[in-house]
């Protein structure tokens, strides 16, 4: 089956309004002509009405890097899910390596804000993936299947398909490190086997997984190859625009509609 590859740009807390605003420019110029690829920026809080006015009516999707689990109330300090998709938010990446480190996110939440995407009308991006700690103890695939597991806990087979699920090994983030294609198919073929025993094949055929970490317009061709991976979720390399359109022509190039 063939997947339309995703390439999200996560800005993570970089780029004020008016950087955030040249920056989508920039990508939108370059990009205008893409149709196989969907394309999803995900600038700060504070950027998001400023990215949103850029790329209206054009082949580029806004998205949210966190969200509160709860619609509303008092909760200091939290963005909800109304307040995204009156943003013009579309995704929302749920469960990222630095909330689960920094911010002691646990699977229970990320499912959680995952049923809430989902209930509202947002799409997630759940990120899942193991620390180098972990891959050297050789815990990969159990840190992985716990992830994927209690992430989806209770998520029917019709909402699964809207999700994607974001492979980062943690250790390739913001390091220069990139797990090796054979590496990062390895661990996508795993889940999609994980998706196929806890729905079916069919379901797992749909659903997009991606790889996160380190994603450079010099890996991107030989990563989105790979029968499992579907796509890119771009830290660094996004803030760059030269950089982020790269890798998206590189994504749009090695895919073949079916």
């Amino acid at each position: 089956m063939s997947r339309n590859p995703i390439i999200a740009g996560n800005w993570k807390m970089h780029k004020t309004p008016e950087e955030s605003i040249k920056l989508a420019n920039e990508i939108k110029r370059n990009t205008f002509k893409i149709e196989d690829v969907d394309i999803v920026l995900c600038p700060p809080f504070t950027s998001l009405t400023d990215v949103k006015d850029v790329i209206q009516d054009t082949n580029i999707l806004l998205g949210a890097q966190n969200m509160s689990w709860k619609t509303e109330g008092a909760f200091t300090g939290e963005i909800s899910s109304l307040m995204l998709k009156s943003a013009g938010c579309a995704y929302i990446i749920i469960g990222h390596s630095e909330r689960r480190a920094y911010f002691g996110e646990t699977n229970e939440l990320v499912n959680k804000k995952l049923k809430t995407a989902l209930t509202e009308g947002l799409l997630p991006i759940m990120c899942v993936g193991e620390t180098l700690k972990e891959r050297e103890a050789q815990k990969t695939f159990d840190v992985v299947s716990e992830h994927v597991h209690k992430g989806l806990a209770g998520i029917e087979g019709q909402d699964i398909i809207k999700v994607v699920i974001a492979y980062e090994p943690v250790w390739a983030i913001g390091t220069g490190k990139t797990a090796t294609k054979e590496q990062a198919e390895e661990v996508h073929a795993f889940i999609r086997e994980n998706l196929a025993k806890k729905y079916n094949s069919e379901i797992a055929e749909k659903v997009r997984i991606q790889y996160g970490g380190s994603v450079k317009p010099a890996n991107i061709e030989e990563l989105i190859k790979e029968k499992d991976i579907d796509g890119a979720l771009v830290g660094g390399a996004s803030l760059d625009a030269a950089s982020f359109v790269e890798i998206i022509k590189g994504a749009n190039k090695c895919y073949t509609p079916s």
